[in-house]
């Protein structure tokens, strides 16, 4: 079975101390990249602490402070602070082991789980890179939320396969949110939306769509709610990435973001 995220990190702890094994700190920085992948804070975190204190790569404070604020940004309680110790970049550097790959339609054996073939993933896979949406990230929303049921209702009224609150579904122009179709443009045109809002950041992406982007906003990461930080778990589970692309033209970063960037100023 494949290494949960902190089993990950354990090992990359190992590694760039040496415990047990031999001091190997490239191994080690890709194993807390293998980690930060899945979304966890404390990979993010030794990653910046590498590149900041040139450990086993050449020092790069804009690559530091991207790792940092992608920790801040999921709750890590060191990283705000340490981020005032990073000497300010206009931009923050995505290192390359995190670099998203480009949106394509998947294969059907590319698939790490097994969702029920037919005539709902195949929609999910000729609409979702239309909207510039990982199918696979689509999927993964589908099976948390409905289990693959265009009939799903929630008992706070979300409704249909990416379970729409009626709002959210008047706002992305969804006219039935019963209909499989109409329900899955609704459902990729948000979360097009909330990774353009969240620049790519997956696990803030989840805990919008389940918790609402204000609320991720006012806690200055993953909210605190039990349900939101199971459903963040259950997405990193099925979908393997932390980082996504993102179209920076469909609105503008979140205040979140920036106050991110620009912690350290």
């Amino acid at each position: 079975m494949p290494l949960l995220a902190p089993e990950l990190v354990a090992l990359g702890n190992r590694y760039q101390h040496g415990e047990g094994v031999d001091r190997d700190l490239p191994r080690a920085l890709a194993v807390y990249c293998r980690a930060a992948k899945l979304g966890d804070a404390q990979a993010f975190y030794e990653m910046g602490w590498m590149y900041a204190n040139a450990r086993g790569v050449e020092r790069d404070d804009s690559t530091a402070r991207y790792l940092f604020e992608q920790a801040a940004a999921q709750g890590h309680a060191h990283a705000p602070q340490v981020l005032r110790y990073i000497t300010p970049s206009t931009l923050s550097a995505v290192p390359a082991c995190l670099r998203p790959d480009p949106v394509v339609a998947q294969e059907e054996d590319t698939y790490e789980h097994p969702y029920p073939r037919g005539p709902i993933f195949e929609l999910v896979n000729r609409l979702a890179p239309s909207y510039g949406v990982d199918p696979r990230l689509a999927l993964a929303v589908i099976s948390i939320e409905s289990g693959f049921q265009p009939k799903a209702v929630s008992p706070k009224n979300a409704q249909g396969l990416m379970q729409l609150m009626p709002d959210t579904a008047h706002r992305f122009r969804v006219r039935n949110a019963f209909d499989p179709e109409d329900n899955i443009k609704g459902g990729l045109a948000y979360l097009r939306w909330l990774l353009a809002y969240f620049q790519g950041n997956v696990p803030l992406v989840a805990a919008a769509y389940n918790a609402g982007e204000r609320a991720v906003e006012s806690y200055g990461g993953i909210p605190p709610y039990t349900e939101t930080r199971d459903y963040v778990r259950k997405i990193a589970r099925l979908y393997r990435k932390a980082i996504h692309p993102f179209q920076s033209h469909i609105v503008e970063a979140s205040p979140l973001m920036t106050r991110l960037q620009n912690i350290s100023k």
